[in-house]
């Protein structure tokens, strides 16, 4: 959870226009929802706000201050320019200290599997129940010396003290298998081909020498 307090402005005028305007006075426009109540609409400051959400992860939990009142607002959807990056609008849902929240966090993995295998990461994230104030950014997965074979489920992952598994414990997570080579993949393509009938051109110059070898040789010798 961010420890810094960002000053919220209530916000009255909507539209397009309006978030321009907020935009370029370096502030986003933010809605915050929640508890059975109609949905706050306010102003954030821009850079603090940015900050807060990269130090917190997806699943940032920010301390909002409202007309003198401090609101825990879990970050639930954030639209930032894909270009330059500052925030074009974000939402939160209203949160309690103690209140628990379901949410899904990222899972990273750790180490090196063995030599010649390949890791595909088949869900890298899981759902979780966990404290609103005590959201683990990540869950980290350690494959350090893993052979192929190696299948990790959500049931099997070490969560934080706290936090309760929602996915399905079955769920794949983590596969290697053994890695396999480029001539590997060459082989069966070309048996692929093969099987569909697909042929390949031959290169220029083997069409080219293929060509020379089947011309008539030129006789020899003075015409008459």
């Amino acid at each position: 959870m961010s420890e810094n307090l960002i000053i919220a402005e209530t916000r009255t005028e909507f539209g397009k226009g309006a978030a321009r305007r907020i935009r370029r006075a370096d502030k986003v426009p933010a809605v915050i929802y929640g508890h059975g109540g109609d949905p706050v609409h306010v102003t954030l400051p821009g850079h603090d706000t940015l900050m807060a959400i990269k130090h917190g992860g997806a699943n940032a939990v920010l301390n909002i201050e409202i007309d003198g009142k401090i609101q825990l607002a879990l970050t639930k959807q954030v639209q930032a320019d894909p270009i330059k990056g500052f925030l074009e609008h974000v939402d939160f849902v209203a949160v309690k200290k103690g209140e628990k929240v379901t949410v899904e966090v990222p899972v990273h993995t750790t180490g090196e599997a063995a030599k010649e295998t390949f890791v595909q990461i088949e869900n890298n994230v899981i759902t979780l129940e966990a404290e609103a104030t005590h959201i683990p950014e990540v869950i980290e997965v350690d494959i350090e010396g893993a052979q192929a074979g190696t299948q990790i489920l959500a049931g099997t992952l070490t969560l934080p003290k706290g936090s309760t598994l929602i996915s399905d414990a079955e769920q794949l997570i983590i596969n290697i298998t053994q890695a396999v080579s480029a001539e590997q993949v060459e082989a069966e393509l070309a048996e692929a081909e093969a099987e569909v009938g697909i042929e390949h051109d031959a290169p220029a110059d083997e069409a080219a020498g293929d060509a020379a070898a089947e011309a008539p040789a030129e006789e020899s010798g003075d015409s008459e």
